[in-house]
């Protein structure tokens, strides 16, 4: 008798049970990805993060209690909300940006966007990526420094 009823709520709402069932296997796909990522609300104005997978947690030190709920910019930008509605509106891609940790670290990276949009075509969310650009912002500091000691007299 718990295969029909089951049944009769997916008929009574196909839009809402197809709208899970999308979110569900959505994070599903996000959450073992390597490299840092978080989900923006794209309908409210101040762009809260709605998800954000273990890597980001563990590249920004912000757990999805604390993160949950808050503009990205608050979290990882200093507060600028400006660079982050540039982002949002430009048709670029790929960023090169410096973000910090939580706790105060800076932090290079590479900030690929990708925009998700509704059955009805509106833009329901954005999809932020961070590539840890540290290393090589690192070795090209030290590549010009080597540069300019070469040239000296």
């Amino acid at each position: 008798m718990s295969v029909p009823n089951r049944v009769k709520r997916v008929e009574a709402a196909p839009a809402l049970f197809r709208l899970l069932s999308d979110s569900a296997l959505s994070r599903a796909a996000l959450g073992p990805c390597g490299f840092p990522l978080a989900m923006l609300d794209a309908g409210a104005p101040a762009r809260p993060v709605t998800y954000l997978n273990d890597a980001f947690e563990g590249f920004f030190g912000y757990r999805a209690a604390e993160a949950l709920g808050r503009p990205l910019a608050a979290l990882i930008f200093r507060g600028d909300d400006a660079l982050v509605h540039r982002l949002l509106a430009e048709s670029v891609s790929r960023w090169g940006l410096k973000a910090w940790a939580k706790d105060g670290t800076a932090r290079h990276v590479e900030v690929a966007l990708g925009a998700v949009r509704g059955a009805d075509g509106r833009l329901t969310h954005w999809v932020v990526a961070f590539s840890d650009r540290t290393e090589v912002e690192r070795l090209r500091a030290e590549l010009a420094a080597l540069k300019t000691l070469a040239s000296a007299p």
